[in-house]
């Protein structure tokens, strides 16, 4: 069967066999400005188009429905008008990682060719209902719309230097879809590969049968544990994740792989992999934490114990400061396991040639936020040196850590590398929400205390979180909600001990605020309560305590100069504080502090490299992973700054040829970290009178911390610079609704000011979802999660956000190159403390439980 319709102004015959439109535009007419974030349940908005002048998602309804419609994607869009959304997106900071924002653009355009400047910013925002943005937090999304349908003229230049405005490196691409990401690569006999997951959570596999998957229709290979020469298992860490499950194996989780199909088209694969049989001696899963650390049975295959951690530190005498405390109070807090919902679901190339040696070689395609890390454990895997596989970055479409482990790295490089072919692995959403690590849900216990005037006394906390099955980089999450349960306050004592448990439930890893912001929700919760017991305001009493420079913090660690930025935001918020107060409004405040780097104790290296060409390009290389924060722009910008080159002449990358990175893009350590080098290549090139054709090398590291709980260090440095930030939640109490944020953040140094506004307005967004309506539950019969699509999620969309108001604040860090912070992390660590804070004001009671409140998640597309 085919299919005749009209595709931006031209007649086109097209296949039936396609399961929906958005298929048919990407893969047979190699139209990818429309991107796949959640095919078929069309509810990310990423594939919109629009049929007969109306927008619509595009991968909900079959070829069929379409025949004799004109359809225009952004591809199609005049010239003249792509250009001009390209600049108010550019000019307005309104993208980010940039995957939604082409079906944003195409609703943006339905809207404004009806009503042209009379589109109301509200309207506009309702009818983004279709639409989910993860980065952005909308605001300078409606902002870029508004100058479109205003007709406004913006000028759009690059940065010249640290400090200085100016737009987004490949903003302009990234705006009209034309900075394609790894699942846009079309490659000559590219294959497809599919993954077949585990029916059970925890079993044991008796028998694989792959003959009927190999029989299907266009399969090419089916693979399995067995056909890995290398390692079975990875990990960031601890390596005791497999690749796939063996026979003879145990699954651990429900995201674990049994088996890769191959075949000429991913819809063939995905088939195919249904095909594969399975047997299982299924065993009962355990999904309970705590019965986990009581049981004797080992919930994770090749495990010999369900306590993945224990992080514990003790300062000063608890039981004399608490019994000397005037006030006492004594809290349990649950925070509850929340999905990424990066709009990108996880996509990997892998193309196997011949390097120039002469012998194989692997180049991988990755949007993972380690391209170091991956290479290794690919390498690993297959058998071969490290020299013989190459990763590189493509830019990916959101993170926030949830792609630091590998996903489907590891299944495409050993099918290209069997099949000697060009392979791509493209998770579904399903896929995806089953297979990466979450944010832990953690259960605490708090007890804090002051004095009479409010001073604080002692504060122990006890905290449990659910791992899921592998470690991931859960053990350090658990380390981080260790050690900043203190928050940013001094303590006289401290007794803390945390546990990482491993079960048979969806794992845990990174995720922006990285334990800080569940250990905080606890820490905000007892200061209000104490606050209250004084008599004295919320922000009178973290005044009297807000930890300084040359002050004892947390785990010992003396406080540098740095450490003026708690008190700075405090100070900044004071005035809306008490104007919002004195005006009647039920107000919250939250004061956090987010590390920045890996710290306690990791010797921390990052390399970057500058080479200047003859034809006048300047190519930067550096080892960090893009993914909407802006890393590549922050390179740009130092080397525009420091050697005085035109920024459009800088193009940056990044990839293994050169060993530059060490790690994660995580903690906020890449603006941080990631500018120090790339000074240090530019002091480097400096000397070499900017040499044309040489690698100009430069590298910066922090390498002087200490790991928490070192014996014999009275005074550890768990880490080498802090962000501090400071929240207030206003809530209207005729309705209880949430009138606005406002968000004081200390980064130290702003390096782009709209980026840098922008990534505070995203993390606020993504920080009342997670206060009031985010969670990502299970099934405890079964360890199978339960919220299957984007809409059950409970993100906010577009309509739901309230107005947020910025302030950024510089009180620059010490021995950091320019005096960063960073800003990505520290975002949300105070916006739940704030809005259980706004309506306990609002409603007399407090709320230890997150979520606290679920939202009409609407689809409204108007």
């Amino acid at each position: 069967m085919t299919v005749e319709l009209t595709v931006n102004g031209a007649l086109v015959t097209i296949s039936g066999d396609h399961p929906h439109l958005l298929s048919a535009l990407r893969d047979e007419l190699d139209l990818t400005a429309a991107k796949d974030g959640c095919s078929p349940s069309g509810q990310c908005g990423c594939c919109t188009v629009i049929v007969d002048g109306k927008a619509i998602v595009s991968c909900q309804l079959p070829v069929e429905k379409f025949a004799g419609k004109s359809i225009t994607t952004l591809e199609g869009v005049a010239d003249e008008e792509r250009a001009r959304f390209a600049d108010a997106f550019a000019a307005c900071g309104g993208l980010q990682c940039g995957f939604c924002i082409p079906g944003i653009v195409m609703r943006a355009k339905a809207q404004i060719d009806k009503k042209g400047a009379g589109l109301a910013r509200a309207d506009m925002a309702r009818h983004l209902g279709a639409h989910l943005c993860r980065c952005t937090g909308y605001v300078k999304v409606l902002d870029a719309i508004e100058t479109v349908a205003a007709g406004t003229a913006v000028q759009v230049t690059r940065s010249a230097g640290v400090g200085l405005p100016g737009a987004k490196y490949e903003a302009s691409e990234l705006c009209l879809g034309d900075r394609g990401y790894v699942s846009d690569m079309r490659l000559p006999a590219m294959l497809h590969a599919a993954l077949r997951l585990t029916s059970h959570a925890r079993a044991d596999v008796t028998a694989i049968n792959t003959a009927p998957a190999a029989k299907a229709p266009g399969v090419v290979g089916v693979f399995t544990a067995a056909d890995i020469p290398g390692d079975l298992r990875v990990g960031i860490i601890h390596k005791d994740w497999p690749v796939m499950i063996p026979v003879g194996g145990r699954t651990s989780y429900a995201g674990d792989v049994l088996a890769i199909v191959v075949a000429n088209t991913r819809e063939q694969a995905r088939a195919a992999a249904q095909l594969v049989a399975v047997e299982y001696a299924v065993l009962a899963p355990l999904t309970d934490p705590v019965a986990a650390l009581a049981s004797d049975e080992i919930a994770v295959w090749g495990t010999d114990s369900n306590v993945l951690s224990v992080s514990q530190y003790q300062r000063g005498d608890f039981d004399a400061a608490l019994v000397a405390s005037a006030h006492v109070v004594t809290e349990q807090f649950l925070t509850q396991r929340v999905e990424h919902a990066f709009l990108e679901p996880e996509s990997t190339c892998a193309v196997p040639g011949t390097a120039d040696d002469g012998r194989r070689h692997l180049r991988v395609y990755s949007g993972g936020q380690g391209v170091w890390d991956d290479r290794d454990q690919i390498a690993a895997v297959l058998a071969v040196g490290q020299d013989e596989i190459t990763v590189e970055l493509v830019s990916n479409g959101g993170g926030f850590g949830g792609k630091e482990d590998m996903s489907n790295q590891a299944h495409a490089a050993l099918a290209a590398w069997l099949l000697d072919r060009p392979v791509m692995c493209t998770l579904s959403r399903e896929e995806s929400l089953t297979m990466h690590p979450k944010r832990h849900p953690l259960q605490m216990e708090m007890t804090a205390g002051c004095t009479a005037d409010g001073m604080l006394t002692a504060m122990k906390f006890v905290a449990i979180g659910d791992s899921g099955a592998y470690a991931s980089v859960g053990m350090k999450v658990l380390e981080r909600a260790a050690g900043h349960s203190a928050g940013p306050y001094r303590w006289q004592a401290i007794d803390v001990h945390a546990t990482a448990v491993r079960t048979n439930n969806p794992v845990c890893g990174a995720f922006r605020g990285f334990g800080a912001n569940q250990a905080q929700f606890a820490t905000e919760g007892c200061l209000d309560r104490l606050a209250e017991r004084v008599g004295i305001s919320g922000w009178e009493l973290r005044k009297r305590n807000v930890i300084r420079p040359g002050e004892e913090w947390g785990p010992g660690q003396i406080m540098d100069g740095g450490a003026g930025g708690a008190e700075a935001c405090l100070d900044a918020i004071k005035d809306r504080y008490d104007s919002e107060r004195a005006a009647g409004r039920a107000v919250g405040l939250g004061l956090g502090m987010k590390n920045s780097g890996l710290g306690n104790g990791f010797k921390e290296i990052t390399r970057a490299c500058v080479r200047f060409e003859a034809d006048g390009t300047v190519n930067v290389w550096h080892g960090w992973t893009e993914m909407g924060q802006g890393i590549h722009t922050v390179a740009a910008q130092v080397v525009a700054g420091e050697l005085g080159v035109d920024p459009d002449r800088i193009r940056v990358m990044v990839d293994t040829a050169r060993e530059l990175g060490l790690g994660q893009t995580t903690g906020s350590r890449g603006t941080l970290m990631g500018a120090g080098a790339v000074k240090a290549a530019c002091d480097a090139a400096r000397a070499a009178d900017c040499a044309i054709g040489v690698d100009h090398m430069g590298e910066y590291r922090v390498d002087w911390t200490h790991k928490l709980g070192t014996p014999g260090v009275t005074n550890p440095v768990i880490h080498s610079a802090f962000s501090y930030a400071a929240q207030l939640v206003v809530i209207d109490r005729a309705t209880g609704g949430i009138e606005r944020v406002v968000a004081v953040h200390d980064v130290g140094k702003v390096v782009n000011p709209v980026l840098c506004e922008g990534q505070i307005e995203g993390s606020v967004h993504m920080g009342l979802g997670y206060a009031l309506s985010e969670q990502f539950p299970h099934d405890p019969a079964t360890g199978f999660p339960t919220n299957m699509t984007l809409r059950s999620l409970g993100i906010l969309r577009a309509k739901d956000v309230p107005p947020i108001e910025v302030q950024i604040i510089e009180v620059p860090q010490p021995n950091a190159p320019y005096g960063i912070k960073g800003v990505g992390e520290i975002g949300l660590v105070p916006t739940a403390p704030a809005v259980a804070s706004a309506l306990h004001e609002h409603d007399g009671v407090w709320r230890n439980v997150l979520p606290m409140a679920r939202t009409n998640d609407s689809d409204d597309d108007g």
